[in-house]
């Protein structure tokens, strides 16, 4: 008999609730009643509706994790039987859990499945099954939102509106998008799990973005203006004389959006200096002029020395 942890999919410290959605999301997509017919489907089910029955009772776990009951919820002492049985009931559904974890209730899951309840199985009208995707989507996207037309894999294509603000391995449910329906049932829905790809010079850090900004060695000692880049396209920003590498510059509200709250988030620049690719005659005379006696050590500054 099977790990029940290793059935569910979960931890052993998982708490029950993370238990009962792990049941719901399994009993759904294994359920026989989908895949009729299909011996290794049902025997994965009657296996998921047993770690459960372990599981899903407090007692029952906590006598597992002792070592007092086997994976079967038979004594590890002496021969017992199961603690869940699978038979044909006054329900019309050919498979029924007994014990503590039929509380979570698979009338509920049943009905799920086929969008009418009990009466919709017995006539034969089935929900078509949710299916899961991954989409690859492109940072800026992701920020700002978009409308994106997506092939699939197996070829599906499909029109999904990503939100401003959306987040790395959201899943985004499109209605009636998943299998078709059997007996004038309503169709599955489709699950896209969002994976943001990374950007080249944008970071995300809650709702606010990161970046950092080259400037040049005039522009550093000087001061500017400059054109930098945001998730909302450039802005015009002004550089402080005597900025320094690792200065931080704030733009207020050029970050993502808070879809709760409504407010966006900001956009933080770290400064970086950076001198030519060549240093030419004139630039080294003019630092040899000016470090005579203008002499300063950074490396003190930072307690190096």
């Amino acid at each position: 008999m099977k790990n029940p942890y290793d059935v569910l999919g979960v931890k052993r410290d998982a708490s029950g609730d993370e238990i009962k959605r792990a049941y719901r999301r399994l009993a759904k997509k294994l359920h026989p009643d989908l895949n009729p017919g299909d011996a290794k489907i049902e025997q994965e089910f009657k296996e998921v509706s047993q770690a459960n029955t372990i599981l899903g009772d407090p007692k029952k776990r906590k006598r597992f994790d002792s070592g007092e009951i086997d994976a079967g919820g038979q004594e590890t002492r002496r021969a017992g039987g199961f603690y869940r049985e699978y038979a044909q009931h006054d329900g019309g559904s050919k498979y029924r859990a007994s014990g503590h974890g039929a509380e979570i209730n698979i009338e509920d899951i049943i009905s799920d499945l086929f969008g009418g309840g009990r009466k919709g199985a017995r006539s034969g009208a089935r929900k078509g099954a949710d299916v899961s995707y991954t989409a690859p989507i492109e940072f800026l996207d992701a920020a700002t939102g978009i409308k994106k037309r997506l092939r699939l894999s197996d070829g599906k294509v499909l029109d999904l509106s990503i939100p401003a603000g959306t987040t790395d391995r959201q899943t985004l449910r499109l209605k009636a998008q998943g299998g078709p329906g059997v007996g004038g049932a309503p169709a599955g829905d489709a699950y896209v799990e969002v994976h943001i790809q990374p950007h080249a010079f944008f970071t995300r850090k809650d709702f606010d973005v990161h970046i950092e900004l080259p400037v040049t060695l005039q522009e550093a000692v000087l001061g500017a203006t400059l054109h930098v880049p945001t998730v909302h396209g450039k802005v015009s920003m002004k550089i402080p004389p005597g900025s320094n590498t690792g200065s931080s510059l704030r733009l207020k509200g050029k970050g993502i959006l808070d879809r709760k709250t409504k407010v966006k988030g900001d956009q933080y620049l770290k400064l970086k200096v950076v001198l030519p690719d060549k240093i030419d005659e004139d630039l080294k005379s003019f630092m040899e002029r000016w470090a005579d006696g203008h002499g300063y050590d950074p490396r003190r500054k930072a307690g190096m020395t």
